[in-house]
């Protein structure tokens, strides 16, 4: 049988009343009762009615979800919810088939009778369980060993066995690695939506707040440079850095790095900028060139600009939004 969490609302708000009123309960009240919606095409139907606006992985997001909690979810089958603020879990059972019941909450109408069995410490579970139950999504299905382990803490009120809590440390650090890496691929995706301009323009961005004055090329032929970087704007002052920025699918080669160092000066050192990355002969031509040329690829773009975030102006943070997290360390 499957196992459930349906989460009471933001910072769990509805867990009381969940806890009192024997239900779990789901918002998307605008679409009315679920009773007569028991497929997924009529419900994804109502969902873009409702909200036309909605892309179309949001609208089959919700349908899911709604999905799951008027037909998937039986009874007899485990449900949790979560209480953050006393850091407790409440395990039952269901009891009920989908109900209509504005009464439980006006924004949360939709409801499932449950039969509470206990509430379980946070803390009392193991690392990898901690992690499945801290998804965001309003309702998720849960796994056979998490199940097992909040029914073990439940009764026994004791900790994760040792050898648990000896992987902590690790697991941990794995799920930090996970966040950190898809936070890195999700910057990148906004990256590459970016226009060329756009691009240009965060690149100068991102120099600025290195600390150098930068001078932009106006559209069209720039004779090999988007951006000239110097101490004095003008590039009369040493380092004199002479940018080129690529933004299309699809690397550049050695005839694209041969192009770019024609025409430079002795005391010249070169950017060159490509989201689509470089061939190994461009690596190679860049490595024998007469000048110091540093070939940056969509990855080192993103590392340079969390390096200097804090420090980059607001028309370029504008380009590229980013929000601070904190871990413990």
């Amino acid at each position: 049988m499957n196992a459930w969490m349906v989460r009471a609302e933001r910072k769990g708000r509805l867990y009381d009343v969940f806890k009192e009123r024997g239900v779990v309960a789901i918002g998307w009240r605008e679409i009315g009762n679920l009773g007569a919606l028991h497929s997924r095409d009529a419900i994804l139907a109502r969902v873009k009615q409702q909200w036309p606006e909605l892309s179309q992985q949001s609208a089959a997001m919700a349908t899911g979800q709604i999905y799951r909690f008027n037909t998937e979810m039986k009874k007899g089958e485990t449900v949790v919810t979560y209480d953050p603020g006393r850091r407790v879990y409440l395990v039952g059972k269901l009891v009920g088939d989908y109900e209509w019941d504005p009464t439980v909450d006006e924004a949360d109408p939709n409801v499932r009778r449950v039969a509470w069995e206990g509430e379980v410490s946070r803390d009392l579970l193991s690392v990898s369980s901690r992690n499945s139950l801290g998804a965001i999504s309003t309702l998720f299905l849960l796994s056979d060993e998490v199940v097992a382990d909040l029914r073990r803490a439940m009764r026994s009120h004791e900790p994760a066995p040792e050898s648990d809590v000896r992987n902590e440390v690790q697991a941990e650090e794995d799920v930090f690695k996970s966040i950190q890496s898809k936070a890195i691929e999700f910057t990148k995706d906004r990256l590459s939506a970016l226009d060329w301009s756009d691009m240009q323009e965060l690149v100068a961005g991102l120099l600025r707040a290195m600390g150098y004055k930068t001078q932009v090329s106006p559209s069209g032929p720039d004779r090999g440079k988007d951006i000239v970087a110097s101490p004095d704007g003008f590039g009369f002052e040493a380092p004199r850095i002479i940018v080129e920025v690529k933004h299309r699918q699809g690397s550049m080669g050695a005839q694209a790095i041969r192009s770019f160092l024609g025409g430079r000066h002795p005391q010249d050192k070169g950017l060159y900028v490509s989201t689509g990355g470089f061939s190994k002969d461009a690596h190679y031509e860049a490595e024998r060139a007469n000048i110091p040329v540093h070939l940056m690829s969509i990855d080192d773009l993103v590392e340079a600009l969390i390096e200097v975030y804090d420090k980059l102006d607001v028309e370029t943070k504008q380009l590229v939004p980013l929000k601070r997290i904190y871990w413990p360390a």
